[in-house]
């Protein structure tokens, strides 16, 4: 005789399957779409870049053509032209001559760029269209057995606010790799393109003009340390490294120190207990629910002054984060919380702690976290 319950709860792991896969489907679905729009862009752009090159190597052509003409007459006409008058036609015509160099490996670079991203464009329109034949083939499947199983709708249901939730992630997810891809293009992606130019630059002009090559390498390097800087600046917004090295305490001290030059927001910080170092999901949870709870403060509080403390016990960590801000209702927000309170409660669950917030107009916010130590 089939047993019922077990068969109700085989659908359900199976939907819970299938639902997972059609999420994972709609990530890269939404990924490849996303970047195939960026692609498009590079697209155009590198095509109006190739074209302003080639007008810019013709009219080189034509600047370096009429210079070595002029080098020629000089040079032939010792008694009417001076020895100056000729150095000044060899230096002019061997400083096109670089410049047309220059221009011409750029053209070929942007040709070389724009066939590999047409190439790409190609592959993401067809993994794009797989994508959403797949979500739509999994979405049928969906209906089909939510339709003939009463137990699929009613499981269906209760997990209706972790699907929104989920689809938050989703997109969270997505902008915050279009925000990671748009720093590295606008940032280090754009400055190492010029620093490959300028070093280019620099190879020609130093058995021409030593002194301006000097000037250009001191410009070079100034441009590779704010380069770096802005690297390390992406690297610790993505996963703060010291959180691995140090621990819980330093990453939240340094980004606290941040803070307070970024914002003038005075910040203080109290250890209670023996410091110590926790698990690895237990740190970077811990962190990023107190880096929400500091970056809803600068948002939205209007705050002064920031209080956090980590209390190390030998089951528990208790951590608070609290403002003199403008405070809110927090009764008339509790049915809207918003995704970065959500986050705050899914990593809280996540962990099996307790998130509670206290809150009044006028008064302030003070958000208190448990953990358990296992």
């Amino acid at each position: 005789m089939i047993d019922i319950k077990e068969l109700d709860k085989i659908v359900k792991n199976t939907l819970t399957v299938i639902e997972t896969s059609k999420s994972q489907i709609f990530d890269i679905y939404e990924a490849a779409r996303n970047e195939m729009e960026s692609v498009k862009k590079d697209v155009e752009r590198i095509k109006q870049q190739t074209v302003n090159i080639i007008f810019s190597v013709d009219e080189l052509e034509k600047r370096e053509r009429r210079a070595r003409l002029r080098l020629m007459e000089v040079s032939r006409n010792f008694k009417v032209y001076t020895e100056e008058d000729i150095k000044t036609a060899y230096d002019e015509a061997k400083m096109l001559q670089v410049e047309l160099a220059v221009a011409r490996e750029q053209e070929q670079n942007l040709r070389r760029q724009r066939d590999e991203l047409e190439i790409r464009l190609k592959t993401l329109k067809e993994t794009v269209e797989k994508a959403e034949n797949l979500v739509a083939q999994v979405g049928a499947v969906l209906g089909y057995l939510g339709n003939e199983m009463g137990g699929v709708v009613t499981k269906i249901e209760s997990l209706q606010q972790s699907q929104i939730f989920g689809a938050k992630i989703i997109k969270a997810q997505e902008e915050e790799r279009r925000r990671v891809a748009r720093e590295i293009h606008d940032g280090p992606a754009q400055a190492m393109a010029n620093v490959v130019f300028r070093a280019e630059v620099c190879e020609r002009l130093v058995d021409i003009d030593v002194e301006r090559c000097k000037n250009e390498l001191g410009d070079l390097r100034e441009q590779v340390r704010s380069c770096l800087k802005e690297t390390r600046k992406i690297i610790f917004d993505l996963r703060p490294m010291t959180l691995d090295d140090l621990g819980l305490v330093p990453t939240v001290k340094r980004f606290l120190d941040t803070m307070k030059e970024r914002t003038a927001i005075d910040t203080n910080i109290r250890v209670l207990g023996e410091e110590k170092r926790l698990d690895s999901y237990v740190e970077i949870g811990l962190f990023r629910i107190i880096q929400e709870a500091l970056n809803n403060v600068e948002k939205h509080a209007a705050a002064t002054s920031i209080w956090v403390a980590i209390e190390f016990m030998p089951a528990f960590i208790l951590a608070s984060v609290e403002d003199d801000g403008q405070g809110f209702d927090h009764v008339e927000t509790s049915g809207s919380e918003s995704f970065g309170l959500l986050g705050m409660r899914e990593r809280m669950n996540l962990l099996h702690g307790e998130l509670s917030i206290k809150s009044a107009k006028g008064k302030g916010t003070k958000v208190m976290i448990k953990v358990p130590l296992r």
